[in-house]
């Protein structure tokens, strides 16, 4: 089942007199449950195509559907209800609100949502123990580290069911037993849950973890890499 589609996407930043493109006619199909990496150096587009599919931009030429939804024909409320209702978010620098703790983190988007209260109690309590941090509920942020950190924003990114979770670099700040642990829980959720990832990195650490990877340079994708699992059982043999 489709997730996301980018049909034709183009995305024009004009600063005075000086036009960039940063994406360049970029055609894409997400499919339901896969785990994918966006990768290519600085400036190549990545966080831009992220910004298109989580809704928080819009392309200049083009189409981007969600869920089989055009959200390029939508206004800002409803892009703003398409997020809360079908996407997450998993940030550089984690995002969290300093003052409040894991557990309350991770169940704003519910209270958001009007979640009833025994239901939101459950399914923190559920995500707290899918990251391994229920010993750490009561913590706020500067009370964990980096990793921990991360964790967090990742439970709260599920914490709706959405049906995308997106995440621009999310190991970047972290070091490399972290960044590991970050991307294995992240790929043990998808396997677990189905839910879909999609995530930009330039971070050769986390290109292994991916299930297909979909390289863009210059604003274009170049190259796309469909089937990881099949290609490394080929190598082995």
């Amino acid at each position: 089942m489709e997730v996301a589609r980018v049909e034709n996407a183009v995305r024009t930043y004009k600063i005075g007199e000086t036009e960039t493109r940063a994406l360049r006619g970029i055609n894409l199909t997400i499919k339901s449950g896969e785990f994918t990496a966006l990768v290519g150096p600085s400036g190549s587009g990545k966080t831009t195509l992220l910004q298109l599919l989580g809704c928080l931009d819009q392309p200049t030429e083009g189409k981007v559907y969600i869920n089989g939804k055009d959200v390029t024909v939508m206004n800002r409320n409803q892009r703003a209800d398409l997020r809360k209702n079908n996407l997450g978010f998993v940030f550089q620098f984690f995002a969290l609100i300093p003052t409040l703790s894991a557990y309350e983190n991770i169940e704003l988007p519910l209270l958001l949502r009007g979640t009833a209260p025994a239901e939101r109690k459950e399914r923190v309590n559920s995500l707290l123990k899918a990251v391994d941090l229920v010993d750490h509920a009561n913590h706020r942020p500067d009370q964990m580290s980096g990793g921990q950190q991360q964790r967090v924003a990742i439970a709260r990114a599920l914490a709706t069911n959405p049906s995308l979770i997106l995440a621009d670099e999310p190991t970047a700040n972290l070091d490399t037993a972290n960044g590991q642990q970050v991307m294995e829980i992240m790929s043990d959720l998808n396997k677990k849950t189905g839910v879909t990832f999609v995530f930009a990195t330039h971070d050769p650490r986390v290109f292994k973890y991916a299930k297909r990877t979909i390289t863009l340079r210059d604003g274009l994708i170049v190259e796309q890499d469909n089937d990881k699992e099949k290609k490394e059982k080929k190598e082995k043999k």
